[in-house]
């Protein structure tokens, strides 16, 4: 089942399997800027990533003396979201913890996504409600793919991502069993722009921490069409492109990949966020096309 929202600026499709955003096409300028979900190269467009973000050590972590596995980004994309909430510029989609999600993690949750249009702007509302005893543990992030390049008759090369702010950062490495290498490499000195080229993913996705930056956009040397990501709440950022692949993903995240080192304790995971019995985790992530 598919979602459609719509007003004068946008169109915007969702998938009810993983809530997966998978188009947002311009009303004015007639462009979609989503990928296509190529599965030649990659056959997703934006899935959510949750209860985790990125690999496991081994697929496994330990919760409380007891050891449970779970897949690269957790469970939600592959999960049927139920459709609770719909307007012409809204739609709403939960899931629920059940008998097969406790088998790979022991916690009681209601994990909603909100998709809102506000004129040229994309809101996605983020909400993970504690519906356990004890506090929960979790990671949440976004993994949207975005057509580069985005106008007939430009090329790859012709797209660079801007920061709002020049960063100094450090690339982190990604092993080949997508944890992350102990060691970080320098990548942008007081910089403020990544030149986009096929051969900038041939070694994996850029992995960020701490970006200063409060957005990141998509911008063009031969075309005023792009798109400008807030980065705002989301402490980590994941760049990545299939080999030879005509897209460009932006991931904001709250956790991060296990370690090559790891202890695999949930409890002791980089970037793990706890909340409370009870409790209410909140994000919203923007995105604003231009």
């Amino acid at each position: 089942m598919t979602g459609v929202i719509e007003n004068e600026q946008l169109r915007i499709q969702v998938n009810a399997k993983g809530a997966e955003l998978i188009s947002v096409y311009s009303r004015p300028h007639d462009l979609e800027y989503m990928w296509k979900g190529d599965p030649v190269f990659w056959g997703k467009h934006a899935p959510v990533l949750f209860p985790i973000i990125g690999a496991l050590k081994n697929n496994i972590y330990f919760f409380n003396g007891k050891e449970y596995t779970l897949n690269r980004h957790g469970f939600a994309r592959e999960k049927a979201f139920t459709l609770v909430d719909k307007s012409p510029e809204s739609l709403a989609f939960s899931l629920s913890h059940d008998e097969q999600t406790q088998l790979h993690y022991p916690f009681l949750f209601e994990f909603l996504i909100r998709y809102l249009i506000k004129g040229n702007t994309l809101e996605t509302h983020y909400r993970v409600t504690n519906k356990g005893e004890g506090p929960m543990f979790f990671s949440l992030g976004a993994h949207p793919a975005f057509a580069v390049p985005l106008v007939r008759g430009t090329d790859y090369d012709d797209y660079y991502l801007q920061f709002d702010q020049p960063e100094t950062l450090d690339r982190w490495s990604v092993s080949a069993g997508g944890l992350i290498e102990k060691d970080s490499v320098p990548f942008l000195v007081q910089q403020d722009r990544i030149p986009l080229t096929k051969e900038l993913f041939y070694k994996g996705a850029l992995v960020f921490k701490q970006p200063v930056s409060k957005a990141l956009a998509i911008r063009s040397h031969k075309t005023g069409r792009g798109l400008s990501m807030d980065l705002d709440g989301f402490p980590y950022l994941g760049i990545w492109a299939a080999e030879h692949a005509d897209f460009v993903c932006l991931e904001p995240w709250c956790g991060i990949a296990d370690s090559v080192d790891a202890d695999q304790e949930l409890v002791h995971k980089e970037g793990i966020l706890r909340l409370e019995q009870g409790g209410v985790f909140e994000r919203v992530l923007r995105i604003r096309l231009f």
